[in-house]
Parts: structure tokens; C-alpha cells; sequence
């Protein structure tokens, strides 16, 4: 910001753009009186794509509603696991795990309101989870239930030197109403220190399991010179080098179709406001059989930068993000890509921009080198 010539502020009212934490929001959003220039970098209701039981709960009921209207599209809405909320859905879990088999599948537990890793565990038996049931978060006369997600855990990861890894994809979000979406061409794989093992006896070992880098840095192996990522160009590369560029391509187009239908499942229930605009990080993994599956959506995602190139990668990205929200008023909103911004999706234009760049021959510019 200070590189734009932007000065900071210590006004409750008098900005132009706010860079806000979620609390401000929630706090005094609704009572706000925005001049018509002011942007606020957060919409009033994101959880209900953020927080992981609100996201699933939408993706579902967009999954019934296609099915119901005998729409093609609801077979597109494969992309996250079998997921349930404990305790209310306990038993449709209960009854699914039974079926999936007691001891053949492994469940991955998250709290909804927690992030960096923060209190997930993996199991394979009921019997695993019974101290976090036996605890006075899971009676029904509580009213501070700490609910949690429950998924199918995705066993077989793609590996990359027999470690697992995920994608973090930027997604700016400037209208919900109608939708208007950019993807960013640069992102990371966030990689494991250990090796891959769907190993009973590793099962506890985060190291091996989760990928956050507030988990991982704290391992004894730590490449802090990496920080345990590849850029999304290097990752690319080398999917096309084991795959070809057409089967590589597709992954990333079917990423680019994973962002955009979450963001349609909650377009009704997002609250829209022309003051608005969101950035928000997609965590997304892969399988060994290419197909990518949709974790997490966050609202507000690390802008910490461990390594030199990671501070690159964040300050382009902050600086591109703001050229779209153009406080200066320079652009004209017609523009299909502005810095490493691509636009991904405008629903007021038919949906130009992926249908001008499937016309164009190429599927998706994640991953493609940054002007």
C-alpha cells in the first residue's frame, strides 16, 4: 500500500479502502455508513463459503437442487469428500462409516472454527473418537458444542517424491451479484516433511498428514530455505512432464470449475454490497488418479511470507488485487487480465472469460507464467 502512495489512517470512517479482520466486520459492518467510493476487503456473510460446515452445507444443497431440476451439472459436484457435522449428523455418519467399512477407511476430524491445524485428528474406528465424544462438548444440553467436520479422508494422494502435498489458488471475488471472479496465476504446493504413509502406526504423525506450514515448520527437517513449497508454475511443469500438457491442462481446468461452482453454490446466501470485494484462498489436493478435490476455502489467507519468493509471489499478488479494485479509477472493467489476474468468470457477460479462452485453444492460465 505504501508503494501506491496509499497513507494509513487511524479514522473509524474517513478511508477509501479498509483493510479489515473479521471481527471488524461483524462488529460494525451493519451499521456502517459507506460513502460510495469506500471498499471493504471482506462480504458481511463469507462464512457461509469459509467455514467448513457452512461451505458443505451449500455445496450440498446446490448438489439436491440441480438433481431435483434433472440438471446434468449436479454429477460436477463430486469434488469434496463425504463429509458430515458432529454431533448433529452423527448418526448419517455413523450409518455411512458402517457401510464404507469399520476398519478399511480412514476419517479425518476438523473443528469448523479452528485453522493451521489446530485439533485435527485421523481415525479408522469409532472407538478412536470415543474420549472427544465422551467429553461435555458433545452433550446435547450444551449450548457451546464445538461442532467439527468429519471427512473421508483422501488416501491416495499424488506424491511428489513420496510426499504429500496441496495447492493453495488465489480467487478475488469483486461482485456476487452478479458474479465476477478472477483467478490469480500464481500460487504454491504446500508439501509434507515426511514421506507418505497410510500406515496405522502414522496415522498420529502430522508431519506426514498435514500440510500446513504452521504444522510443518516445526519439524526437526524443515527446509527453510523452501519453506516446504513449490511455486504452482514448478508444480505444473512437472505434472506436464509426467502426464503431458493436455491431461495437465484438464487438472487445472477442473480446479478452475471447482472455485467457480463453490462460489455459485453460495451466491443466493451471500449478502452482496458494492462496497465489497474478497480474496479468498483455495486449498485444493490431488489424488493419484488426477482428480482434485476441494478442502477448504479461506477468507483470509496468510499474507506471511517464509522465504524471498513467497514474499514476491504475495506482494504481486496484493498489488494486482488492488489494480482491480481500482481506487485511482484507471480501468475500465472490461479487461480480461490485469497483472497476474485473469478473469475467471463475469456472469454480467455471458461469462466471459473462460469461454473467450476456451475459444482462444488453451483451458486454463493457472500455473502460466506471470507478466
Amino acid at each position: 500500500m505504501v508503494k501506491r502512495g496509499w497513507k494509513e489512517t487511524d479514522s473509524d470512517m474517513d478511508w477509501d479502502i479498509h483493510w479489515s479482520d473479521r471481527d471488524w466486520i461483524i462488529d460494525h459492518f451493519d451499521n456502517a455508513h459507506f460513502e460510495t467510493w469506500q471498499r471493504v476487503n471482506h462480504y458481511r456473510n463469507d462464512r457461509e463459503l469459509c467455514r467448513k460446515d457452512l461451505l458443505i452445507k451449500n455445496l450440498k444443497r446446490q448438489k439436491r437442487q440441480l438433481e431435483r431440476d434433472g440438471s446434468a451439472e449436479a454429477d460436477a459436484y463430486e469434488f469434496f469428500p463425504d463429509t458430515f457435522v458432529l454431533p448433529r449428523e452423527y448418526a448419517i455418519f455413523v450409518e455411512t462409516f458402517k457401510k464404507a467399512g469399520a476398519t478399511t477407511a480412514t476419517w479425518i476430524m476438523k473443528p469448523i472454527g479452528k485453522s493451521q491445524g489446530r485439533g485435527i485428528f485421523l481415525f479408522r474406528n469409532l472407538n478412536d473418537i470415543r474420549k472427544w465424544k465422551s467429553e461435555t462438548r458433545w452433550k446435547a444440553d450444551n449450548a457451546d458444542v464445538e461442532s467439527y467436520i468429519v471427512q473421508r479422508y483422501i488416501c491416495n494422494p499424488y506424491l511428489v517424491g513420496g510426499k504429500k502435498f496441496d495447492l493453495r489458488i488465489y480467487a478475488l471475488v469483486t461482485s456476487f451479484t452478479p458474479l465476477k471472479v478472477y483467478l490469480h496465476r500464481s500460487g504454491f504446493a504446500r508439501f509434507s516433511n515426511s514421506r507418505y504413509s497410510s500406515l496405522a502406526s502414522d496415522m498420529a504423525n502430522q508431519y506426514v498428514h498435514l500440510t500446513n506450514v504452521a504444522v510443518q515448520k516445526s519439524a526437526d527437517n524443515y527446509n527453510k530455505a523452501t519453506g516446504g513449497k513449490w511455486g504452482l508454475r514448478d508444480l505444473k511443469l512437472y505434472l506436464m512432464s509426467r502426464h503431458g500438457v493436455e491431461r495437465t491442462n484438464q487438472v487445472f481446468a477442473d480446479i478452475e470449475d471447482i472455485v467457480l461452482r463453490s462460489l455459485q453454490s453460495v451466491q443466493k446466501v451471500m449478502i452482496h454490497d458494492k462496497h465489497c470485494f474478497e480474496l479468498y484462498g483455495y486449498d485444493i489436493m490431488i489424488d493419484d488418479q488426477l482428480k482434485p478435490w476441494l478442502i477448504e476455502v479461506n477468507a483470509s489467507p496468510s499474507l506471511a511470507a517464509n522465504t524471498d519468493e513467497d514474499f514476491s509471489l504475495k506482494f504481486r499478488l496484493l498489488n494486482d488485487m488492488f489494480d482491480i479494485v481500482d481506487m485511482e479509477g484507471r480501468r475500465t472493467g472490461e479487461e480480461m487480465r490485469i497483472g497476474g489476474f485473469d478473469l475467471m468468470f463475469d456472469a454480467a457477460n455471458e461469462g466471459r472469460g473462460r469461454k473467450r479462452r476456451v475459444e482462444a485453444g488453451y483451458v486454463s492460465t493457472l500455473g502460466s507464467e506471470t507478466p
